[in-house]
Parts: structure tokens; C-alpha cells; sequence
């Protein structure tokens, strides 16, 4: 598959996914049979990421970062639901499949898709032009992207754990059911699987003169689906209409309507807004890129007239 190709194929996942979640929601609820829609809801971020990924990074470099995000994820989640460190104590119902250990086997590519767009949003806002990272980069990118991902599971948990039943935290929690450890433990797993990634690079880029850029294209691509992720939340909001009441274990009654409600809010303010960062931030880039372009251009068009200035006049 040539890069015209893969770059089409992208645009088409990110259509797939907004018809089965936005449009979906919007329109036709019963569109699809519910294990079909959570299965491409699920696996088509993760295509999405070997099919975009393959246009900047090696193979090797996207199946590195798989395996660093599922098996620090895996480790962490188990480690929780043994524990209570690092998220709270919770459950995994049998909802969504067989599990690995404690934790269902569909989490780790829920985490995959995801990461990799914030990933990629993050290096586009803090101006990691390349894939090598140098630098305070090599910190603040891995910040800046579980930071998103945190902002991502502040809209999805309280509908996935208290509403759906998912996963559920036995002690309950202040945000409509889920404890203030649930997003710190999100914060601390994402960061580590995302800075592991970030050393890996550096030190396979070494020695390398040349490293990959993803054009204003593919970062274009990535940044409409990671706000087509909060979108869904925020179209969930705006077509909820339900009375319905739900008590989670620790006796709190919670109103499923303001749950969809917040949620949307959240996903307006935190992921729209990193969505409107990576925009901009696309504009400036492609105004820095014009400049240089134009530069260059009224350079060369000086010498060359410094050239033919010089040149000797032909003799009639």
C-alpha cells in the first residue's frame, strides 16, 4: 500500500468512526447491533494507528509502542483492581469480553488508539518536529499527552462505570460515582508508557541524519479524530432525554441525565480545547512554512538577478 493510499485509508477510518459514533447517535441509535458498534469503537482507533503511524514511524517503532502501553497498562489496571493503587478499588464486570488476569482484553486497545492520537497532538503543540525528541520535549510531550488522556477518561468514566456498569468502583466516588484516585492513577499510567516511548525513540534515533515529520496532513488527521472522540460525548449531551436515576455501591443516588450532561461540558472544555490547540497550531506552522517559502524564493530571485548584473554584456 503506497502512501496515497494509507493516507486515504485514514481519512476513511475516521469517517467509519464518526458514522458509528456522532452520526449514529444523532440520527439512527439502533443502527447498529451494540457488540458491532463497541467492536469498531474499539478497534478502529487501533487501526488507525499502524495505518497513520506507518506514514512517520517504522513498524518496529509502532509495535514498540503497543507493547510498552499494553503490558504498563495491563500491569497497572491488575495491580488496581488487586490493590487499590494506582486508580481505586474497582471491578471489571464480564460486560466486555474475557479478561487477562483481572482486566477484559479490549482495555489495552481502548488505550492504544487513543494514546497514539494524543501522542501525536502533543508533539504538534509543543513544537516536536521530529520524531527523535531533544530536550525538555522529551518530558513535556509525554505530559502534555497524558494529560489528554486524562481529559479523555474525565468524559468516559462515570458514563462507562456508574451508567453502564462496566467497571465499578466499589467505594463510589465524588464525580457521579468515580474517586478523585481514578484520574491520578490515569495520569501516572498514561505518563509512564508515554515516556517510555519517548526514551525508546531517543535512543533508536541516534545516529540517524535523517527523522521523520509528519506533514500538516497527518497531524490534521489525528487532531479531527481526537475531537471527534469528544464530540460523541458532547452529541450524547445535547440527544440524552431520560429521568432515569442510578444508586452506585456506595449509596449515592446520581441522575443518568446529568451524568450525559457533564460529561459533554467536560469533553466541550478539555478535549475541544486541545482539539482547538492542535488547530492552531497547525495554522501557525503552515504560516511559518509560507514565510520560509517566500524567503527563500525572494532570495533566490536576488541572486539570480545578482548573477545576470554580473554577467559580461555580449559584444553586437
Amino acid at each position: 500500500m503506497n502512501k496515497n493510499q494509507r493516507i486515504m485509508l485514514s481519512w476513511a477510518l475516521i469517517a467509519i468512526y464518526a458514522i458509528v459514533t456522532i452520526v449514529r447517535r444523532a440520527l439512527a441509535p439502533d443502527l447498529l447491533p451494540v457488540p458491532i458498534s463497541t467492536a469498531l469503537i474499539t478497534f478502529v482507533p487501533l487501526l488507525f494507528l499502524f495505518v497513520h503511524g506507518s506514514l512517520t514511524y517504522r513498524l518496529r517503532d509502532l509495535l514498540v509502542f503497543a507493547a510498552v502501553t499494553l503490558v504498563v497498562s495491563n500491569i497497572f489496571e491488575n495491580l488496581s483492581v488487586l490493590t487499590g493503587f494506582p486508580f481505586g478499588n474497582y471491578v471489571y464486570t464480564d460486560n466486555i469480553g474475557p479478561k487477562l488476569f483481572h482486566v477484559p482484553v479490549l482495555i489495552g486497545p481502548v488505550y492504544l488508539g487513543t494514546a497514539y492520537l494524543a501522542w501525536t497532538i502533543a508533539r504538534l503543540i509543543a513544537g516536536a518536529n521530529h520524531t527523535r525528541l531533544s530536550g525538555h520535549l522529551i518530558f513535556s510531550v509525554p505530559i502534555l499527552a497524558a494529560l489528554m488522556m486524562v481529559a479523555w477518561d474525565l468524559t468516559m468514566d462515570p458514563t462507562f462505570s456508574t451508567v453502564s456498569r462496566t467497571w465499578i468502583w466499589q467505594d463510589g466516588g465524588s464525580y457521579f460515582g468515580v474517586p478523585f484516585s481514578n484520574f491520578l492513577g490515569w495520569m501516572l499510567t498514561t505518563y509512564v508508557f508515554l515516556q517510555m516511548f519517548a526514551l525508546y525513540l531517543k535512543e533508536r534515533s541516534k545516529g540517524q541524519s535523517v527523522e521523520n515529520q509528519p506533514s500538516r496532513l497527518l497531524n490534521l488527521q489525528a487532531v479531527l479524530f481526537y475531537g471527534l472522540i469528544g464530540a460523541y460525548y458532547f452529541v450524547n449531551a445535547v440527544t440524552a432525554n431520560t429521568s432515569e436515576t442510578i444508586t452506585d455501591p456506595a449509596g449515592m443516588v446520581w441522575r443518568v441525565q446529568d451524568i450525559h450532561v457533564v460529561a459533554g461540558l467536560i469533553a466541550l472544555f478539555t478535549m475541544g480545547t486541545f482539539t482547538i490547540l492542535g488547530l492552531v497550531n497547525l495554522v501557525k506552522v503552515s504560516s511559518a512554512e509560507d514565510i520560509a517559502v517566500s524567503t527563500l524564493t525572494d532570495r533566490t530571485q536576488d541572486t539570480l538577478a545578482a548573477q545576470r548584473s554580473r554577467a559580461p554584456v555580449p559584444k553586437a
